[in-house]
């Protein structure tokens, strides 16, 4: 059977932002592909992120779902909503769990 295509991921950020690097990092150790959007240094990024209505970073938007901030548990459950598998071999982010 063959595997549904992702839906397109984007990810605002800034330099700096831990939050933004905590998010980013997890969706790398999941293997997902995503495009980086740096909100301080793209005007057009920038212009987007404000029709958002987003009063800070990260962002992300996963097809038509979306998370403000870092929480793996809301992360995954914004991923399982958009229909997001988790790679094959892929490793969870360590932290604790609750």
């Amino acid at each position: 059977m063959k595997r549904p295509p992702l839906p397109p991921i984007r990810l605002y950020t800034t330099p700096g932002c831990g939050h933004c690097r905590q998010l980013k990092n997890h969706l790398q150790r999941l293997h997902l592909p995503f495009q980086e959007l740096d909100v301080s240094r793209n005007r057009r990024a920038q212009s987007d992120w404000r029709r958002l209505g987003a009063r800070g970073v990260p962002v992300l938007l996963v097809g038509d779902k979306r998370l403000d901030g870092y929480d793996p548990r809301r992360l995954e459950r914004l991923l399982d909503e958009a229909g997001v598998g988790i790679a094959p071999g892929s490793t969870p982010p360590r932290g604790k769990r609750r």
